[in-house]
């Protein structure tokens, strides 16, 4: 049995036009960089998890923090909350993002829950105590101690996103032309991250953090005064 759905046949010809016109190949450091901008840019995601019952549930979470070079995304959470419950039998997890020009990013992988102290105070925000309250008992105050404060970290296994490759008069132009033409219209860069590039531990290290900061006449420049150090083996992607 096929795991893919079609309803059509359209010989040699795209299917699906708009993607295969907006598909953007580039590099990975790009890549990686505009979907990190991106993120920050919106800081709100949809979390969704599945409940017990199989079902998918979202809701809004605002960012905490990233790691692993900007796509292992960090959120605070009541440990007592619903969530932590669908997390902790199912730890699937797909963070979505949205702005208001309609570029969007989907991030999936699987989530921690992590309530080792050191972690909390590190992330660790006062506006905190508005969400989960302080209880009275001296204990459950929304401080850092407070056990019920922790963190989910999502390490990203594979990543779609879609950003304006024109400006609003360009976008309509092209919805505009494919309209009257049937044309499918180019008005986005579609990028994917596989689970294989996401792996790549390189660009999250924080010799990776200096090369990606590093133009191709610097790493020319370097190596050609240093050949041997390795920093530059790791820079040669740019």
């Amino acid at each position: 049995m096929s795991n893919s759905f079609s309803n059509a046949d359209t010989g040699s010809k795209p299917a699906d036009p708009y993607k295969t016109k907006n598909l953007d190949q580039t590099s990975l450091k790009e890549k990686v960089e505009d979907l990190v901008t991106f993120i920050e840019a919106c800081k709100f995601g949809m979390m969704t998890t599945h409940e017990s019952s199989g079902l998918l549930v979202s809701r809004c979470m605002v960012l905490a923090a990233k790691e692993g070079g900007g796509v292992d995304l960090l959120f605070h959470t009541n440990t007592e909350s619903g969530k932590t419950d669908d997390l902790h039998n199912d730890p699937k997890i797909n963070i979505a993002f949205l702005d208001s020009t309609g570029q969007w990013a989907s991030v999936s992988g699987e989530a921690s829950i992590l309530t080792d102290r050191d972690t909390v105070r590190k992330y660790y925000a006062p506006t905190l105590k508005a969400w989960v309250g302080d209880l009275g008992d001296g204990k459950h105050d929304g401080g850092p101690e407070d056990p019920r404060i922790g963190v989910i970290k999502v390490t990203a296994q594979t990543a779609t996103y879609a950003i304006n490759s024109k400006n609003i008069l360009g976008r309509a132009i092209e919805v505009a032309k494919g309209t009257l033409t049937g044309e499918s219209a180019q008005v986005n860069k579609l990028r994917e991250l596989s689970t294989d590039e996401l792996k790549q531990s390189w660009y999250k290290e924080p010799a990776m953090k200096i090369c990606m900061a590093m133009s191709k006449e610097t790493v020319i420049a370097i190596r050609i005064k240093r050949p041997h150090i390795v920093l530059i083996s790791l820079c040669t992607w740019l």
